[in-house]
């Protein structure tokens, strides 16, 4: 049997990339033809990801998995086709989140959403990477649904990490860290008041990390940055990296006190499992996904006063008692998502097909 994936891009340090490579790897392991198929390629992963235009239709045993999180053109080529179909579900972010920041992005959320829930009737399996984003395939009218976490290469976390950052990290601050793309949903300002509050109370000693990609339009990201000379930061303290490497965010991983994520939304969030798979407590925010992700694991918090969500954080950081505690869980939690558990899982879906 043949089992292709599509993804619209396909760029090296992506999660969804790598975690269709990933499971490329694990069919052909058992055997069958596998190949991943991108419209966006990067130059470096010519020829273990291959473009979108030489795929072609081959028996009707044969199985398509489209991986979904954006509009594209492989939403209709994933309607018409005669084969076997499964859609893996990484949640579109609503687009209210936007509406302030970025029309683009407000009109492509917008699409989306209506692209993604008109596909319900085309699909032999939907899947999801949480059970917050299954339910939103059971709510747009998907029939056979099912959960399949992100796969994560558990071993590339204890590969080293960049000597240089990570002795420029390692200077003695407390160091929080936020790792997601600079984009409204993440509420990276809800962060940066919590920032404030740990140099006014807690301790002037600190650094805020926040690691990810920054987006296109700057509207967002300019008002982060006024936010934080406002509030009386350097950029010192108050740290946007833009996009880094493998190596570079082991060390930002390394070198951090605590994880701490204010997000509004996520889809899986893969930052939290990469917190635990680096032995850094988590502290999340309860919302959407991050209930299924972390499970009993980490700390999360509801909507309430941001001191006592500093304060808990201070103590996750102080509380050697109590920061260990957490650690325990964490690692109890992530069996959840090591190579052979998300591999059974898949086998199992491929196996119902």
């Amino acid at each position: 049997m043949r089992v292709d994936q599509w993804v619209p891009a396909l760029h090296r340090g992506d999660a969804i990339g790598d975690s269709a490579r990933l499971m490329r790897d694990a069919f052909r392991a058992w055997g069958h033809q596998a190949d991943v198929y991108a419209l966006e390629l990067d130059e470096d992963l010519a020829g273990d990801g291959r473009p979108f235009s030489e795929w072609r239709a081959g028996a009707a045993s044969d199985v398509v998995i489209l991986h979904y999180a954006l509009p594209s053109p492989l939403s209709a080529a994933l309607a018409s086709h005669r084969g076997k179909r499964v859609l893996l579900h990484h949640n579109v972010t609503p687009p209210e989140f936007f509406v302030d920041h970025d029309p683009e992005m407000v009109r492509i959320c917008a699409i989306g959403t209506e692209e993604f829930r008109g596909l319900a009737p085309h699909v032999d399996l939907g899947l999801a990477d949480s059970e917050f984003n299954r339910r939103e395939l059971e709510a747009a009218g998907f029939g056979r649904t099912g959960v399949l976490p992100i796969y994560l290469d558990f071993r590339r976390y204890r590969e080293p990490s960049h000597p240089v950052l990570r002795r420029m990290l390692d200077d003695g601050r407390t160091n929080l860290v936020f790792v997601g793309r600079i984009a409204p949903n993440k509420r990276q300002e809800q962060l940066i008041r919590l920032a404030a509050y740990w140099r006014r109370f807690i301790s002037p000693d600190m650094r805020l990390l926040l690691v990810g990609k920054l987006p296109r339009r700057r509207s967002y990201y300019d008002a982060l940055q006024s936010f934080f000379y406002e509030q009386g930061f350097t950029p010192a303290e108050v740290v946007f990296t833009g996009h880094v490497d493998h190596a570079e965010l082991l060390a930002c991983y390394e070198t951090a006190d605590l994880f701490v994520s204010a997000s509004d939304h996520e889809g899986f969030g893969v930052p939290l499992v990469e917190a635990m798979l680096m032995d850094v407590p988590v502290l999340a925010h309860r919302t959407s996904a991050v209930p299924d992700t972390l499970g009993d694991a980490g700390v999360q918090f509801t909507d309430g006063r941001l001191d006592e969500v500093a304060e808990m954080a201070h103590r996750l950081v102080a509380d050697a008692a109590l920061r260990e505690s957490v650690l325990a869980g964490q690692r109890r939690r992530l069996q959840a998502f090591a190579p052979p558990a998300v591999e059974a899982a898949l086998a199992g879906y491929l196996e119902s097909l």
